[in-house]
């Protein structure tokens, strides 16, 4: 179980992320066009995993944007930006955002992706949602960078993950 604070008090989640230099869980999420995706689909490509509560916060979102702003320039890499928000939600943002170099992928349906990178709240006015985290794979699925981000309404570090995928 992680620590984290939610504007200073403290929640937790079910586990701990996995780690470097574990191979990532699998995982089955919903896109926005409602069809699923897998780990899989992304096989031979980098993977930046960026998680998050709602995309209807103002930290999340501008944690998509900047995610968005990143991805347009690296190469063999995907950006998958991960909550538990309707599919709905997160086409309307990006529609409405211009997000075009992210793809949103959606934990609504039994919140398994949550519970197996073991960073669904498990207390607090965020629970079941998703901790604010990211996590970074290279072309073999292994863990190369995580962030617990310890504070909920803070951006995580770009500038480490983005160094770590550069490296991965």
């Amino acid at each position: 179980m992680a620590t984290v604070t939610l504007k200073g008090n403290a929640i937790h989640t079910i586990g701990e992320l996995p780690s470097k230099g574990s191979a990532a869980p699998d995982f089955n999420l919903t896109k926005v066009d409602l069809s699923s995706a897998s780990l899989g689909d992304f096989d031979g490509k980098k993977v930046v995993l960026n998680i998050f509560p709602s995309i209807d916060t103002g930290t999340c979102a501008q944690s998509v944007r900047q995610f968005n702003k990143e991805a347009s320039d690296l190469d063999n890499t995907v950006v998958l930006c991960i909550s538990k928000d309707l599919p709905f939600a997160q086409a309307r943002f990006c529609g409405a955002e211009g997000i075009k170099n992210v793809e949103m992928l959606s934990d609504f349906r039994d919140g398994n992706f949550g519970k197996s990178y073991g960073l669904q709240f498990s207390d607090g006015p965020l629970a079941p949602l998703h901790s604010r985290a990211v996590v970074v794979l290279d072309e073999s699925r292994n863990v190369v960078y995580t962030e617990q981000v310890p504070e909920t309404v803070d951006e995580p570090n770009y500038d480490s993950a983005l160094e770590a995928l550069k490296n991965a």
